[in-house]
């Protein structure tokens, strides 16, 4: 299964049999004790899913989740320090399964603290904290916090991605040289300021294509900024593996 999450993080966590995938650094297997950590905006290829495999994943939102880094880890964006794979049979790893794992069983039985949104938030910090120390536990390698500057672009990119943007134009929201943002981008963000935003507006256009059928791809493509529709249909199906004809 050829899949991606889009602004999200998704942990797979075998209950019974085995889930194999090709991560970034290769293949990964995992088992019961062991998690497949799946990277926010990154094409993800599940080669095997065994008949009898079960699981149970945890879905973190993007941003929260990297808001979560800087506070428990002092890290602006966990994609690169994160392993393709979790081992849970030990430590705070270990600890966090059970966690996740009582959770899920008490959330079948309805919605949890539905009334009681401090406890909900709270529960929500326990997890994405235990996580992200079982993930990155050698906090000497984690990368620090991402430059303000840095902040400044994705957040720009973010609020108008369908903007005519230049690198000059992002250069100056940073503050700094084009080279210089170019060289910051790939050291904290993993790939260039063109790249993000590309990545940015075909997240919006997938979004549209399957909730305004109405619209053509022409229209969809013009409206979050793509200067022509075979450009975008090129960009969609490196991303997602398919045209933008067949999202809806």
């Amino acid at each position: 299964m050829a899949c991606d999450y889009p602004a999200a993080y998704e942990v797979n966590l075998p209950l019974t049999g085995h889930l194999a995938s090709r991560g970034k650094h290769g293949p990964v297997t995992s088992v019961p004790g062991q998690a497949t950590v799946f990277r926010a905006d990154t094409p993800s290829l599940i080669t095997h899913w065994d008949a009898t495999c079960t699981v149970l994943g945890v879905k973190f939102d993007r941003d929260w989740l990297d808001r979560e880094a800087e506070r428990v880890l002092g890290a602006g964006t966990v994609r690169v320090a994160l392993p393709d794979q979790l081992r849970l049979e030990h430590g705070p790893a270990r600890d966090w399964r059970h966690l996740v794992a009582g959770l899920s069983s008490q959330m079948r039985d309805g919605a949890l603290f539905s009334d009681q949104p401090i406890v909900r938030e709270q529960l929500a910090g326990a997890v994405a904290a235990g996580f992200l120390l079982a993930g990155c536990p050698d906090s000497g390698r984690v990368p620090a916090p991402r430059p303000r500057a840095i902040t400044r672009v994705v957040d720009a990119v973010r609020a108008d991605p369908a903007r005519a943007w230049t690198a000059a134009e992002m250069a100056a929201v940073a503050g700094t040289t084009v080279r210089r943002l170019q060289e910051s981008f790939r050291e904290w963000v993993g790939c260039t300021p063109t790249e993000h935003l590309v990545g940015v507006r075909l997240q919006h256009a997938r979004a549209d294509l399957e909730a305004h059928p109405e619209s053509s791809v022409s229209e969809i493509a013009a409206r979050w900024g793509f200067s022509s529709a075979s450009r975008f249909a090129a960009a969609f199906r490196r991303r997602y593996g398919r045209p933008p004809s067949e999202a809806r």
